[in-house]
């Protein structure tokens, strides 16, 4: 028997950090292989990660609502050796920092390892948090973690050992809302939190430019409505416009590979391969589950993985791998009923694009005002990646694969 280390999983493409949210077993409790053991909260998933191997839980390394990089070990478990050996490899953890001196206290002092390096700038929205309310500058905290991470501890500490050099405040009366006591503080979700920095990071990094087509849906609408009732019958599951835009969106992404790549500081990447993420939207969140090589995929198969994947988003119980290595979204916010609007590109991606609402407008064919189904198509892309004409030549392709759209042209 040995000790093994479980570790904090990758989660999603691009992300760098993950929250425990809630241990579902305790310390000196028998774990079985593949038994679930800690709910993980990323940006992109709220995950159950399963044990690796079967032992005992023998210490709990990470408490609930601790955020911490990818690699870091969060429990301890006696294992057999053959077991350990048969478990998949963990990520690799960074290397931990020296431990402070124990002669004297870090706190208020700064320290070299809490300096300006990258580890210092990853801080976790829980350190964030409790340091915007207390008025904490995060310069002066000597972190502790991996690389001189600041920890939630840390701030924890700094905050003690400033109360203890204070002279005591008079207590002062609580301020009155200018509402009156019609005002509520909803305390925000892990996820939640997630959620809103990867939005900001994304704006930051990203030179957001926007587009828009009006697309005459007239084919697509009479095709679904002739079938929806006996697909739902011969299938099990709803027959909705998203797997025809899929379809056709792949056949545009490979005519236009530009809106299929990421930015590097080493240029642009080319992804020859397209997962689509869909975009799922939940009662307290967004998560965007990826289809693995849509374009080798038929407007059946299509329609089964949005199917499933959505029911498993909802259901929160989608795996780690099925929100990786997303290569193009799209964002049905018709479905909601919304008809205009701009995405936030979801990084590393160079594009995101939303299909809204199919309203009856009138429109001008043929010098004759008529009644058409219309919908609009909004895309906001990566101007570091792509160019108005490249973005323009994408959108031309997927309306004109759309109004064009025939049985014939389209994998069953």
């Amino acid at each position: 028997m040995g000790l093994t280390a479980l570790r904090m999983p990758q989660l999603g493409e691009s992300v760098t950090e993950g929250t425990v949210d809630r241990w579902l077993k305790k310390e000196g409790e028998l774990v079985l292989r593949d038994e679930p053991l800690v709910e993980v909260v990323t940006d992109k998933v709220n995950a159950e990660v399963p044990s690796p191997f079967q032992g005992r839980l023998v210490r709990i390394e990470v408490a609930e609502g601790t955020t911490v990089p990818i690699g870091t070990v969060l429990a301890q478990f006696d294992v057999d050796e053959a077991a350990a050996a048969a478990a998949p490899p963990a990520a690799e953890a960074p290397a931990p920092a020296a431990p402070p001196a124990a002669s004297s206290p870090t706190w208020p002092a700064r320290s070299a390892a809490a300096g300006d390096g990258a580890a210092r700038q990853r801080l976790s929205p829980v350190v964030r948090r409790l340091a915007a309310e207390n008025d904490v500058d995060l310069t002066q905290v000597a972190g502790t973690g991996a690389g001189g991470r600041v920890t939630r501890q840390d701030v924890l500490g700094f905050l003690e050992a400033r109360a203890a050099t204070q002279p005591a405040a008079p207590v002062a009366a609580a301020p009155q809302s200018p509402a009156g006591a019609r005002e509520e503080l909803v305390r925000v979700s892990a996820v939640r939190r997630q959620i809103a920095e990867h939005m900001v990071r994304s704006k930051h990094t990203s030179p957001h430019a926007w587009g828009m087509r009006e697309v005459d849906m007239s084919a697509l609408v009479t095709y679904r409505d002739a079938r929806r009732e006996d697909f739902a019958q011969r299938h099990g599951i709803s027959l909705t416009y998203l797997p025809f835009v899929i379809h056709v969106v792949c056949d545009a992404l490979r005519a236009n590979p530009y809106l299929n790549a990421s930015w590097t500081d080493e240029g642009i990447v080319l992804k020859h391969y397209l997962n689509i993420g869909v975009a799922v939207a939940l009662p307290d969140a967004l998560i965007v589950p990826v289809i693995r090589d849509a374009d080798q995929l038929g407007l059946v198969d299509l329609a089964r993985a949005i199917s499933d994947l959505a029911t498993r988003a909802r259901t929160r119980t989608l795996r780690p791998e099925d929100v990786r290595d997303g290569t193009f979204t799209v964002n049905n916010t018709g479905a909601i009923g919304s008809i205009q609007g701009m995405a936030i590109i979801n990084q590393p991606q160079a594009a995101i694009l939303s299909t809204e609402k199919i309203v009856k407008r009138p429109v001008v064919v043929d010098d004759e005002i008529v009644i058409r189904p219309i919908m609009y198509l909004t895309m906001s892309f990566d101007h570091r990646i792509v160019d108005g004409l490249q973005a323009g030549r994408f959108l031309d392709a997927v309306q004109d694969g759309l109004e064009r759209w025939t049985p014939a042209s389209i994998r069953l």
